[in-house]
């Protein structure tokens, strides 16, 4: 399209939303108007945007009349209903939820490693799993230079990856905690505070989590790749921002650590913080609010040939969401491809 857009982020009220208004925002995105989407209990609600604040309106299927481009992030099940009608009305989506990842017709795009597969979307564009975002990041460059053969990844998921409530948990645990009170665990099923949970989502019939099998399946799809063998465990930890993983990495040809870490420092969107002899490695409280992805403690893995093993950070309601999010629609309008080829494509 040649004229400026209107833009509309759903979900505006919301941690994920307001990151993305602040994105936009921030990145000078070229819209016309932005739209704020909620809720009606959240009508007439005001959130910031810049220096200004807009009134979020009532999230309707014709909300989206005269909306050239949406940003949804706000629940699998408000995106499987309404997106449908987003694309029947005109409108370009792209979904922060799980709804759309999976689908064929729907390009699963982190704008560092698959841009171009942009070019055939239907109107749907699905934003990667906050974990995935982080791992694909860096093992694009790595495949790219030697192949991939095999990824053995654990992270230690921060509680804003359940929103809202998952801070207000780990906070009102820690102060009931510290003041001699029992802790109630509302939204996580186990205390969070001090403590490490193996569980992210539901269990599937092969006992991996749901969050788990994210991972697997979305890094193939990304990678385009399912020679690529991909193994997770997702832990939830006691931090508020960021997530890490432990990443074990098996390539086709040989990359020494060295090697690994001259490339990793030319890649786009990465910085390299790796001298652990002197404290200098990333931790999520020093990456938080950034919007890089962030890499240490790269080394050769001494078990297996070809192996790799490195520390990856990154503020998952960045990079993670909101930013990656701006960064596929920048990419869309810098490709002309704010298009609907077929407004029905979604509805059955």
């Amino acid at each position: 399209m040649s004229s400026i857009p209107v833009v509309a982020v759903v979900g505006a009220t919301g941690a994920v939303g307001r990151e993305m208004l602040k994105t936009l925002h921030d990145r000078g995105f070229p819209a016309s108007k932005v739209l704020a989407f909620a809720s009606a209990k959240s009508a007439g609600d005001l959130v910031p945007f810049g220096d200004d604040e807009l009134e979020v309106h009532e999230l309707k299927e014709d909300s989206f009349d005269g909306v050239d481009l949406a940003i949804f992030s706000a629940g699998g099940a408000t995106s499987t209903k309404f997106a449908p009608h987003a694309v029947k009305s005109g409108c370009t989506v792209v979904d922060n939820s799980a709804a759309w990842r999976m689908d064929p017709r729907c390009p699963l795009v982190v704008p560092e490693v698959n841009p171009d597969a942009l070019e055939n979307h239907k109107g749907i564009i699905a934003n990667p799993n906050c974990s995935t975002i982080q791992m694909v990041v860096v093992l694009k460059p790595i495949k790219d230079a030697a192949g991939l053969e095999r990824v053995v990844v654990s992270t230690y998921q921060a509680v804003s990856g359940t929103g809202r409530k998952g801070m207000d948990e780990l906070e009102r645990q820690v102060r009931d905690l510290f003041n001699g009170r029992d802790p109630e665990n509302n939204v996580y099923p186990c205390q969070i505070a001090f403590n490490i949970l193996p569980h992210i989502d539901i269990f599937m019939d092969n006992d991996y989590t749901k969050e788990e099998m994210k991972m697997v399946n979305e890094t193939v799809k990304i990678l385009d790749d399912p020679s690529v063998k991909v193994t997770a465990t997702c832990a939830r930890v006691p931090v508020f921002f960021s997530h890490a993983e432990s990443v074990n990495v098996q390539t086709a040809k040989h990359l020494s650590a060295r090697d690994c870490r001259a490339l990793l420092s030319q890649a786009p969107s990465i910085a390299v913080l790796d001298n652990p002899r002197e404290g200098i490695y990333p931790t999520p409280l020093a990456c938080g609010g950034t919007d890089e992805v962030f890499v240490g403690r790269i080394r050769d893995d001494a078990s297996i040939e070809n192996g790799l093993n490195m520390w990856i950070v990154a503020d998952n309601v960045r990079k993670g969401a909101a930013l990656n999010a701006v960064q596929i629609a920048e990419e869309l309008l810098k490709r002309d491809l704010l298009r609907v080829p077929d407004r029905d494509a979604f509805l059955s």
